[in-house]
């Protein structure tokens, strides 16, 4: 089979809903600063209320990433559940407009709504989330269609599905299906509260699935148990054959069969951080699957931050390409 998708996606279909507020309205609301919070109905609905000048978009972190892969010219897919009601079809025919292919229509007469993340920004640009996940928790094998996940050169998962064993099944069937038609699979760990919870899973995962994982220093630290963020590292290239590791403003580090090499990011304060691992992603599969080398990947991934962290919204504004171009790396 001649592959049909240069990326394709598992992960949360999520509208995110994004407001600026300061940390007196975190304290207020009870919103912890920075991080991602599950919340359920009724707190979704209070928090929806209390947004000033609300700015909506399709969310959800590979959503976001495949996104930023259609920005730069790749065909992509996304594997995701939404119900068929106002929130559901916006977003499917968001990402359709924006060069995604959503490949599952939205499910009529579901029991739960479209999933949805209130997002705070604050002054200093730090996002605090708070995620309503509604359908898209039940994405299960029977939204994996095998057409979609064979014909993927490379497949990209988000480890916040892991919370259902439905996700992982899904996870399991998708990847194999990538690989026994060629392909590579990778993950996202997406946060160290999900690790925590999952790490004998994850580890299997990482060690006998996955061709590429990305994490940032928390996450890699978690799936090891250890501070040593080194011995992190030396543990994950034993056991997977590329490794990214993200350190908030500090270099970034990939690892890949023996070779290492660091990439310097350039720290400027975010006017908002939404996106910004997402968009890494984006830079980095896109010079994975065009064959670029380690370093020129990560300076990819860099540069894609770099553009989402400038303005509100977890998606790029302006041609990444472009910005590639002026760096000398296409």
């Amino acid at each position: 089979m001649s592959p049909t998708y240069q990326v394709a996606g598992i992960g949360n279909a999520i509208v995110d809903v994004l407001s600026h507020s300061d940390d007196s309205f975190l304290d207020i609301m009870g919103i912890e600063k920075g991080i991602m919070q599950l919340i359920e109905k009724e707190r979704a609905e209070i928090l929806y209320a209390a947004m000033d000048e609300r700015k909506q978009a399709p969310g959800g972190s590979v959503a976001n990433t495949l996104a930023g892969l259609g920005h730069l010219g790749l065909k992509t897919a996304f594997m995701g559940r939404v119900h068929d009601d106002a929130l559901g079809r916006y977003y499917a025919q968001a990402l359709d407009t924006d060069g995604t292919d959503f490949v599952n229509a939205p499910v009529p007469n579901g029991e739960l709504p479209t999933s949805r993340s209130m997002i705070f920004v604050s002054p200093d640009g730090e996002r605090s989330m708070n995620t309503y996940l509604g359908i898209s928790a039940e994405v299960g094998p029977g939204d994996v269609p095998e057409a979609v996940a064979a014909g993927a050169e490379i497949l990209f998962l988000e480890g916040y599905l892991f919370d259902k064993d439905k996700g992982k099944e899904a996870f399991l069937k998708a990847t194999r299906l990538c690989k026994a038609a060629g392909g590579r699979a990778g993950i996202a760990l997406s946060d160290p509260f999900c690790v925590d919870r999952h790490r004998a899973d994850f580890r299997r995962l990482v060690a006998e699935e996955m061709d590429y994982v990305i994490g940032n220093i928390h996450e890699w630290s978690s799936l090891y148990q250890t501070e040593d963020l080194e011995r992190a590292l030396a543990h994950a290239a034993v056991d997977c054959g590329l490794v990214v590791c993200t350190r908030s403003g500090e270099d970034v580090v990939l690892l890949r069969e023996g070779e290492r090499v660091e990439v310097p990011v350039h720290k400027v304060t975010p006017v908002d951080a939404t996106g910004a691992g997402d968009q890494f992603a984006a830079g980095f599969l896109y010079g994975l699957s065009t064959g670029r080398d380690l370093e020129t990947c990560g300076r990819m991934g860099v540069i894609c931050a770099g553009e989402v962290i400038g303005h509100m919204g977890p998606r790029p504004q302006t041609d990444t390409y472009d910005l590639f171009r002026q760096a000398g790396l296409v």
